[in-house]
């Protein structure tokens, strides 16, 4: 299977309720996640580097000004604001150069965003990690979001550490490599022990 739908998704649910019991509890409570899906192309590869160490809500706002400016969100729009442009719309300077820097790897054909949606995850990622500012989070969250890969564990991914830790029980939050590890029992359906799982982690935020 090459890409999550609506009923794969509710099939890998299954799947996994009925080998990790405390997958189940969440299920059993809160559902089946939410697809969350996005765009595969330019625009969502911008907003993943925007979502880098801030809030949802405060990268949403950014982008939202983005577009506004822009018109439409493509490589050439941000070509022509620049760097500067981008760092006049409240961009950091880091990520004003990330943005710039990617659609300039479009524009010039350098990175085949069609090549990489038709790649496997091992190549595909190789591709979009030689972009600068697009490292092993941010590309693991647009083959799970975008292209909707039905296996993928995000690298880093603090809500996942929270929420294996209590959900699992664990004397300490998981760093990266117990959390690779322990998710390699979800396999083939680990971007739907991630849904799983953030769906979890939004529920008890939101009870806090």
């Amino acid at each position: 299977m090459r890409q999550l739908t609506r009923s794969t998704l509710r099939l890998g649910t299954r799947a996994l309720s009925a080998t990790d019991p405390d997958l189940a509890a969440i299920v059993r409570r809160l559902g089946v996640p939410p697809f969350w899906g996005r765009r595969p192309g330019f625009p969502t590869l911008v907003r993943i580097i925007l979502e880098q160490q801030v809030s949802l809500a405060a990268a949403q706002t950014m982008y939202e000004r983005l577009a506004r400016r822009a018109g439409a969100v493509t490589p050439e729009s941000l070509i022509a604001l620049g760097a500067p442009g981008l760092r006049s719309l409240g961009f950091t300077g880091q990520k004003a150069a990330y943005c710039a820097g990617l659609a300039a790897s479009v524009h010039s054909g350098e990175l085949d965003l069609t090549a990489v949606a038709r790649a496997d995850a091992e190549t595909g990622r190789h591709m979009l990690l030689q972009v600068r500012g697009l490292g092993p989070w941010s590309v693991d969250i647009y083959f799970l979001m975008a292209l909707r890969r039905p296996d993928i564990w995000p690298h880093g991914d603090l809500a996942l550490a929270d929420a294996v830790h209590r959900i699992k029980r664990l004397r300490k939050r998981p760093d990266h490599a117990t959390l690779t590890r322990l998710a390699r029992q979800w396999a083939p359906w680990r971007s739907v022990a991630t849904r799983i799982l953030w769906q979890d982690y939004l529920a008890v935020r939101s009870e806090r």
